[in-house]
């Protein structure tokens, strides 16, 4: 869960963590999208060994965009996020490590999957408690004793 208006306390207390960067577009060669060499030097003249992305805030817009209509299907959607993550790999450039963190679904989303495990459960042990007395009728019906 992130901190509310962390970023803007961020940026007022240290302003000078806020630059523009250079982006790199990738070039396209006959129809064909070329990316972007990502083994250059960075191009803003800061290199950087970690990048730490927190998903939710890529898979959210890129699931509700602002400027343009909603991904038809689920493969569009995945595309979208993907060149979303492509474009800021290749602003940052870094060379260590890329962590991505994703902290599970909205707390009402979150609300209505415990709901529906619970009945979920609620239905399999009634199920197997009748399963288990059908079982114990067909097993009397045969004349075996059963001492549980």
């Amino acid at each position: 869960m992130g901190v509310p208006a962390f970023f803007r306390w961020l940026s007022k207390k240290y302003p000078s963590i806020v630059v523009h960067c250079v982006e790199d577009k990738g070039r396209e060669v006959d129809g064909v999208k070329a990316p972007v060499d990502t083994s250059l030097p960075n191009p803003n003249d800061y290199e950087f060994d970690n990048l730490y992305l927190d998903m939710n805030g890529i898979i959210h817009p890129c699931c509700h965009p602002e400027n343009k209509p909603a991904p038809k299907n689920e493969d569009e959607m995945m595309v979208l996020i993907f060149e979303y993550i492509d474009r800021i790999f290749a602003i940052v450039r870094p060379r260590k490590l890329l962590y991505m963190a994703i902290d599970g679904v909205a707390p009402r989303a979150k609300m209505n999957q415990q709901r529906s495990r619970r009945f979920r459960a609620s239905k399999e042990t009634k199920e197997k408690t009748e399963e288990i007395a059908r079982i114990r009728s067909e097993l009397n019906e045969k004349g075996l004793l059963i001492f549980l």
